[in-house]
């Protein structure tokens, strides 16, 4: 079978790992689906947040990963939209994935040029940035984009890729409803078979982690003002990359103001093939967001047998009937203390059948079979 060739367009991509989300997704659709297309990714030389080129790459010029992907890292200095357009018109490919909405260089420019070739598909994953709460972030410049998209025309013919039921409904909200959207759902990592660690659980004492940029909607902030009002003995490690310093100082002056039972370090980032062995050395991740259109850590923290103490804004629900963490309004303060408090007085056999559920919870989705053939029809269709 002759494989269809797909071009990606992404802000960031492997070795970066700084942007978390958008870049694991990417990678897990191409390392599910590399059987039945052929992909090359365009994308920066640089990480999220960075302005020095990887170490192991060539810019401006197609490089050859392992996993035989091609990608073209583009230098700052040569990322412009005649070079963008030169590189499509050069490039052999039957699909565009675009991955992303609100990106001058990877999502608008490459839709003025792909507007003369639409006898090639274009996909378009909006990775939840039509959801509310992403909207609400940079409001104007988010609306100024939409409204130049419409007046020039440029989301006609193509397809939206939605990972939810309720992510297609977002796109409708803000494009209409003859917009033409097809659902697949999220592609977990591959993930090799795993023994669950052995976490050693005292009564009185809890390990939390958080991996996640320092930014408002990752809702870092709450989380240390929760910790004001827990009674018990608690360690909060978080891991990211500062990406709003305004932000990161707020935060650091209630880091300061908390009591001494609590103990907060924050890490820096870390590298995406540290972050499971990471889960290892914690109880329970505690990550209430404002919003996650998918959420990979929470999935990687669940399939390393860690439970999640999440807010309700993510795909991931009904998390206490499986006894695999708890998903808790952003209303309800109070509710996020008194599940701290109880995993701080909880025993090595009740957290044992806790870490079990969620490594098994995790499974159940990652062998789903379904979602892969939900993913190849976006492509073949």
């Amino acid at each position: 079978m002759i494989k269809k060739k797909v071009l990606i367009f992404i802000d960031w991509y492997s070795p970066g790992y700084k942007a978390g989300g958008p870049i694991q997704s990417v990678l897990n659709l191409v390392a599910h689906l590399n059987d039945y297309f052929e992909f090359s990714v365009i994308t920066r030389d640089t990480d999220y947040c960075e302005t020095t080129p990887y170490s192991t790459i060539k810019s401006n010029e197609w490089n050859l990963l392992p996993d035989g992907t091609k990608v073209y890292y583009f230098s700052s200095d040569r990322l412009t939209r005649s070079n963008i357009g030169k590189l499509i018109r050069s490039t052999d490919f039957d699909i565009v994935y675009l991955n992303g909405i609100f990106s001058l260089y990877f999502t608008l420019i490459p839709l003025m040029f792909l507007r003369k070739t639409r006898a090639k598909k274009v996909i378009i994953a909006a990775r939840g940035m039509f959801a509310e709460s992403a909207l609400g972030v940079k409001k104007i410049k988010k609306k100024f984009f939409l409204r130049s998209v419409k007046v020039l025309r440029l989301f006609e013919d193509v397809v939206f890729h939605a990972s939810t039921e309720n992510e297609k409904s977002d796109i409708r909200k803000v494009l209409g409803e003859k917009v033409n959207i097809r659902t697949a759902g999220n592609l977990p990592q591959k993930i090799q078979a795993a023994i669950l660690p052995d976490r050693m659980k005292e009564k009185g004492l809890l390990k939390l982690i958080n991996i996640a940029r320092i930014a408002p909607e990752k809702n870092i902030l709450f989380a240390l003002k929760i910790f004001k009002k827990v009674k018990g003995n608690v360690s909060f490690d978080f891991y990211g990359p500062v990406y709003d310093k305004i932000y990161w100082d707020e935060c650091r002056k209630v880091i300061s103001e908390l009591p001494p039972n609590v103990t907060v370090n924050y890490k820096g980032s870390i590298e995406s093939h540290k972050v499971m062995a990471e889960f290892k050395n914690y109880h329970f991740m505690f990550m209430p967001t404002l919003g996650e259109n998918f959420g990979h850590i929470i999935l990687q923290s669940l399939s390393s047998g860690c439970p999640v103490i999440i807010s309700n804004q993510t795909p991931w629900k009904s998390l206490h009937n499986r006894k695999a963490g708890w998903d808790i309004p952003l209303n309800e303060e109070n509710h996020f203390v008194r599940v701290i408090d109880e995993c701080i007085q909880m025993d090595q056999d009740d957290y044992n059948q806790m870490s079990q559920a969620a490594f098994t919870f995790a499974k159940e989705y990652i062998d789903d079979k379904e979602i892969i053939e939900q993913n190849k029809h976006l492509f073949f269709v």
